[in-house]
C-alpha cells in the first residue's frame, strides 16, 4: 500500500509540474495549428526555444523581465512570418517537412558555438542567470507549504480503506467530468456551469487530500512558478475557447474542412492561415518561457521530441477541443512518472535498472500512443467529426 501511495504521490507531483503547464500551453498553440486549423506543423519545439531564448537572453545582459517577455513574443511572432509566408500553401506531408526542418535550424542555431555570449551553445543558459525577477515578485514568502494541510493522514492515522475509499471517488469524479466535457454541454447555462465547477472543486479537493505536495513556497520549483504556470493554462484556455467561438474561429475550421470552399466565398485564405499560425506560435513561445523558469534554456532539451510530446498530449487528450489538450498534457506526464515508478518498485535490477525504467516508462506511452491513433483517434474528449481535415 505505501509502495502504491508513493507511486500516485509521484504522478501528482508531476500533474502538477510547472513544465507540465508549459507543455500544456504549447498544446493549446498546437491545437490551435493542427486541431482547429488542419495545418500540421511539426516545430513547435521551435517556438518554445525562441521564446525561451528571447526571455532569458534579454534578462542575463540586464534589460527588465518585461522587455525579455516582449523579446520572446517578437521572436516568435517573426519566425512565424519567415515560417509561414513561403510554406502556408502547402499541405499536409510537405508541411510537416518544412516545420520539422526550420524546428531543427533553430535548434542547431542555438548549439552554435559563435553564439555562446548569447545563447551559451550547447551547454545553454543558466536558470540563475534570468530566474531571480520572476522570483522577486513572489508574494508566498519562505518556507515549506502543503497546498492542502488538512489531508489523508489526519484522518484514522491514514488508514489504507481510507485511502481506498478515496481513490474510488477520485475515479468516480474524474469520469464524470470527461463525460460530461465529451458531451459537449458542460457549461451550457449557468446551471450546468455550476455543477460543472462543482465537481471541479470536489476533485481537486479529493486529489489534493489523498496524495499532499510539499512544496517551497517560493524557489526553483516551488508554489510561485506552478501557482504562475497553471493560472496561465486558465488563461490560455479561456482565450482560445473565445477565439475558436468566434466567427475568426468558425473560419479555421472551415479550412481545416474544406479551404477550397472558404476561399470561394471571398476569404483570404493564406491571411487567415498565417493567423492562426502566429497566435499559436505566441503561445508556444510563452510555454518555452514557463518551461525553462524552474530549469535552464538548453536547446537539446526543447527539440523535436518535445513536438512530439506535445502531439501525444494533444491526441490523447482530444485536437479541436478547449480543454483537451490540458487533460493530455496531465494525463501524459503523469502517467510516464506512474510507468516509471511503479517498474523501479516492482521490476528487480537485475531485469530493469534505474536507467532503463525512463526508456521503458517512453515505450510504454509510445505504444499506447499508438492503440490510441488505431482505436481512439478523437481522444478522450475529441469528436470524430472534427477529424476531417483537407490536407
Amino acid at each position: 500500500m505505501d509502495d502504491i501511495q508513493f507511486i500516485l504521490n509521484g504522478m501528482m507531483r508531476e500533474a502538477l509540474s510547472p513544465q507540465t503547464a508549459a507543455v500544456a500551453i504549447a498544446v493549446i498553440g498546437l491545437n490551435i495549428h493542427f486541431g482547429f486549423t488542419g495545418l500540421i506543423n511539426i516545430g513547435q519545439s521551435a517556438f518554445m526555444l525562441l521564446g525561451a531564448y528571447g526571455f532569458a537572453i534579454s534578462i542575463w545582459h540586464g534589460l527588465p523581465m518585461v522587455v525579455g517577455l516582449l523579446f520572446g513574443f517578437g521572436a516568435a511572432f517573426v519566425f512565424a512570418l519567415v515560417l509561414g509566408a513561403p510554406t502556408l500553401k502547402l499541405r499536409g506531408d510537405y508541411l510537416a517537412i518544412v516545420t520539422i526542418s526550420a524546428a531543427e535550424i533553430i535548434r542547431y542555431v542555438g548549439r552554435s558555438a559563435l553564439l555562446t555570449d548569447f545563447t551559451g551553445s550547447a551547454q545553454g543558459i543558466p536558470g540563475s542567470q534570468f530566474r531571480d525577477p520572476f522570483t522577486n515578485l513572489s508574494f508566498f514568502g519562505g518556507g515549506q507549504f502543503t497546498l492542502l494541510p488538512f489531508n489523508y493522514t489526519d484522518v484514522a492515522d491514514g488508514a489504507a480503506w481510507l485511502r481506498i475509499i478515496g481513490w474510488v471517488l477520485v475515479v468516480a469524479v474524474i469520469v464524470l467530468v470527461v463525460q460530461r466535457l465529451r458531451k459537449g454541454h458542460a457549461f451550457a447555462g449557468i446551471g450546468q456551469a455550476a455543477l460543472m465547477l462543482g465537481l471541479i472543486v470536489v476533485g481537486l479537493f479529493l486529489l489534493f487530500f489523498l496524495f499532499p505536495v510539499p512544496n517551497q513556497r517560493t524557489g526553483v520549483n516551488g508554489w510561485w512558478v506552478r501557482f504562475i504556470a497553471w493560472g496561465l493554462v486558465l488563461v490560455c484556455t479561456l482565450l482560445v475557447y473565445l477565439l475558436v467561438r468566434s466567427p475568426w474561429g468558425r473560419l479555421l475550421r472551415g479550412i481545416r474542412e474544406d479551404e477550397d470552399a472558404i476561399r470561394s466565398l471571398g476569404k483570404n485564405v493564406f491571411a487567415i492561415k498565417m493567423q492562426a499560425l502566429i497566435i499559436g506560435g505566441l503561445f508556444g513561445a510563452l510555454g518555452g518561457m514557463v518551461y525553462v523558469l524552474p530549469a535552464s534554456v538548453q536547446p537539446d532539451s526543447m527539440g523535436r521530441s518535445l513536438t512530439f510530446f506535445c502531439y501525444t498530449a494533444l491526441l490523447l487528450g482530444g485536437a479541436a477541443t478547449i480543454f483537451g489538450p490540458v487533460l493530455g498534457a496531465i494525463i501524459f506526464f503523469a502517467a510516464r512518472i506512474g510507468i516509471k515508478y511503479t517498474s523501479a518498485a516492482y521490476v528487480p535490477d537485475s531485469i530493469m535498472n534505474g536507467q532503463q525504467t525512463e526508456q521503458f516508462s517512453y515505450i510504454v506511452v509510445g505504444v499506447a500512443l499508438m492503440l490510441i491513433v488505431i482505436f481512439r483517434p478523437q481522444g478522450i474528449l475529441g469528436n470524430k467529426r472534427e477529424l476531417r481535415f483537407n490536407v
